[in-house]
């Protein structure tokens, strides 16, 4: 199973907001011996955003969706969800009983009295209309929740909400995905060599190690070591040290010069 996020919202696109969903949901995962295999940035596009949730429905992959679940016209995500599933929109009853319950909570704080019928009322109850077979994500910080299908979960948008649900997604509902040791990674600051004079080395080494991962970033204007690639291997901890011998002892070989070496 791999694990997917998916940023919806045309703040973000635009610059008005910074995203900071991408950063907590890596931090989340790291925490639990787990990694982001890939993410999204969409706008509030009801075709667009359909497509890709259909992409996600059908990927059997991990994802959680952040944005757009409110009841604002500008609101598109449980709409495109219900349409990505072929489903109609429903109120769900758990997600009405803990709305009402944050309205009732807010006039009683007031001291105003509620009314069942009023439109804000109706209209704040539309958050709890989700695709009919949907389950809810529970939402520590208002009550409000968010909803899931399959492996598929939507959050708010707001960071203060949004990422407490993640952990619930993860605790709760991917237990099973928690790894003591995760994926980590060994890396060396490499001068006097070109990428492409060490990409056979990269190949040779993930061909020899099944499951390893070897990357390459190169820099040009770094502020300590200038001009350089930082050359690692990523994995699972019972190779990683034997991959990375490999690839310094190539690089070794090579006669590239090593300043540092970094484990995270």
């Amino acid at each position: 199973m791999k694990i997917g996020l998916i940023i919806i919202g045309d703040e973000i696109l635009s610059g008005k907001r910074q995203d900071k969903h991408l950063s907590a949901f890596i931090e989340l995962l790291a925490e639990r011996g787990m990694s982001l295999d890939w993410a999204q940035y969409l706008g509030d596009d009801r075709e667009h955003i359909t497509a890709q949730l259909q992409q996600a429905f059908a990927s059997g992959d991990l994802v959680i969706s952040c944005g757009g679940i409110g009841a604002t016209p500008d609101d598109h995500t449980r709409q495109a969800a219900a349409a990505a599933l072929g489903q109609d929109l429903a109120l769900h009853p758990q997600a009405r009983q803990l709305i009402w319950q944050r309205i009732c909570d807010m006039a009683a704080e007031k001291g105003e009295t509620v009314d069942p019928d009023h439109p804000d009322t109706l209209r704040r109850l539309e958050m709890g209309v989700f695709p009919k077979d949907a389950e809810i994500v529970p939402n520590p910080f208002n009550k409000i929740p968010g909803f899931s299908y399959g492996s598929v979960y939507f959050v708010p948008g707001f960071p203060v909400m949004a990422h407490p649900m993640m952990a619930w997604v993860l605790d709760h509902k991917h237990a099973d995905l928690h790894r003591v040791r995760g994926v980590q990674e060994k890396s060396l600051i490499v001068k006097g060599a070109m990428e492409a004079s060490l990409t056979p080395l990269m190949e040779a080494v993930e061909n020899d190690f099944p499951g390893i991962k070897v990357f390459s970033l190169p820099s040009v204007d770094h502020p300590q070591w200038g001009r350089h690639i930082e050359l690692g291997v990523k994995g699972e901890a019972a190779q990683l040290d034997a991959a990375y011998g490999a690839l310094k002892s190539g690089v070794i070989e090579f006669g590239a010069s090593i300043s540092t070496e970094m484990v995270r």
